[in-house]
């Protein structure tokens, strides 16, 4: 997804340029678009002078002093070099100009219009002043422009750093908790806690090696979370209901966010068990043709302050993961209604 996206910006960048110099040298077509006067060539040409020498200058900006001199903190050789390059361009386009401006009686059998000549001569202080304001401003934009597309990058690679980071803390916190789990299975029922450690070395399998990409087919998560949900049921007794429905096709490539759902799920099993009296928990996962829903429901049992038996990060995590990966494409809504003791947390993920 990331590269896709990547990708896209590129293309529309590429096109961006493409477009606006193309309108910059198109002009004299669109003028004599309703004229039966025919394409000049010798014309043209020196119409072209002064676009011709703004795209060069916008492009030494661009992509060589901007990102040599002032990436580097070198700004005071940036406006050197950068003044050089206004003046030896304005000396070269002092020169094209003349040495293609169309013989005089050429001009006078021609209607007033682009690339034509001004009949009234401009001092020629007035036209250099003119030009080198021109081009400063176009060393401004191309400045503009570049340093906008670095400050993007910059936080595109600050962003990552964060995922990484989040990404490193979330294996360590999911097998703290599940191996909590089988800790408390082997107390009093070792088969259930050997079934439990299989199950835990095929979550880990997935956990070490699927998710070291950004995003993985859904399927693989929904396969996942009902592995998790297997070894969670384990250890529960008679008084807790679950009710899991995971209606995600078995071929489903749609891109997620790995693990992105179990720290809910595990949020769930914390707060929704309690050793006395009726206890619920709800798994509902589903995709639609432009959503992923995941609804998780349960019981509420905070747990008091001298219950140290989780660090508490897991939501933290999922926030600061949403924040960078779906950013402005999700809905979590999520909230304790004390009056019916119970929890729930709705999470739509928009698709690409």
């Amino acid at each position: 997804m990331e590269k896709n996206n990547i990708r896209s910006g590129s293309i529309l960048e590429y096109a961006i340029h493409i477009i606006v110099w193309g309108i910059f040298f198109l002009q004299p077509l669109f003028f004599n678009i309703d004229k039966e006067e025919p394409f000049n060539p010798l014309l043209y040409a020196r119409f072209s002078v002064v676009p011709t020498t703004f795209c060069i200058l916008f492009y030494l900006n661009y992509l060589l002093f901007v990102p040599r001199y002032l990436f580097k903190g070198r700004t005071r050789a940036y406006f050197i070099i950068d003044a050089v390059a206004i003046a030896v361009l304005l000396l070269l386009m002092k020169v094209w100009d003349y040495a293609i401006t169309p013989p005089e009686d050429i001009i006078a059998d021609l209607p007033p219009g682009p690339g034509r000549p001004p009949r009234m001569q401009i001092p020629f202080v007035l036209t250099l002043t003119r030009d080198i304001i021109s081009m400063v401003l176009v060393s401004g934009v191309a400045a503009s422009f570049r340093m906008g597309g670095r400050m993007k990058e910059v936080e595109e690679a600050r962003k990552e750093a964060e995922l990484t980071n989040l990404k490193s803390q979330i294996n360590p916190h999911f097998l703290l908790n599940t191996l909590n789990n089988i800790y408390a299975l082997i107390s009093f029922d070792t088969d259930k806690a050997q079934t439990a450690v299989l199950e835990l070395s095929r979550l880990l399998r997935y956990a070490l090696y699927d998710i070291r990409q950004n995003f993985v087919p859904l399927y693989k998560e929904a396969e996942f979370i009902r592995s998790y949900v297997a070894i969670m049921q384990l250890r529960l007794s008679g008084n807790v209901e679950v009710q899991v429905d995971i209606d995600i096709s078995p071929d489903s490539r749609t891109p997620v966010a790995p693990l992105l759902f179990i720290s809910l799920i595990e949020n769930a099993f914390k707060h929704g068990i309690s050793p006395s009296g009726k206890n619920w928990i709800s798994i509902r996962v589903f995709e639609t043709e432009d959503e992923i829903h995941c609804e998780i429901g349960n019981s509420s049992h905070p747990k008091t302050a001298e219950d140290r038996s989780g660090s508490g990060i897991g939501l933290e995590q999922v926030q600061k993961r949403l924040d960078i990966m779906y950013e402005g494409k999700y809905r979590w809504d999520r909230g304790e209604d004390p009056e019916k003791k119970e929890y729930r947390s709705y999470l739509i993920l928009k698709k690409e």
